[in-house]
């Protein structure tokens, strides 16, 4: 169930990066409200998932679920670049998350 609630944890931190962004820097309040909600429970599933998981593989997929997906929504939401260099980059962050999943004990 851990690795469910990192996923989640993950999820929502491309929520409340992408609510940041529509903040504005958090003149907007809706977008604000959003961003603060999505980042508690975010912080609040990664604790959880914490309590079975190594601290290096917990902290390392939710940051790269969410640095991941924040570039996915840049790019087909805000119309980001996708250039062949950051795709590969992307990639390379996918592909480290995966080991750190087949490395961990659970």
């Amino acid at each position: 169930m851990a690795w469910v609630y990192l996923l989640i944890a993950g999820l929502l931190e491309v929520v409340w990066a992408y609510g940041m962004k529509l903040s504005a820097g958090f003149t907007q309040i809706g977008a604000s409200i959003v961003t603060i909600i999505a980042m508690l429970m975010s912080f609040g599933l990664l604790a959880v998932a914490m309590k079975s998981l190594p601290l290096g593989t917990a902290y390392t997929v939710w940051t790269g679920i969410g640095a991941v997906g924040s570039f996915a929504v840049g790019v087909a939401v805000l119309g980001e670049a996708m250039t062949a260099t950051r795709l590969l980059a992307a990639t390379l962050i996918l592909a480290g998350l995966v080991l750190m999943k087949l490395s961990s004990p659970q």
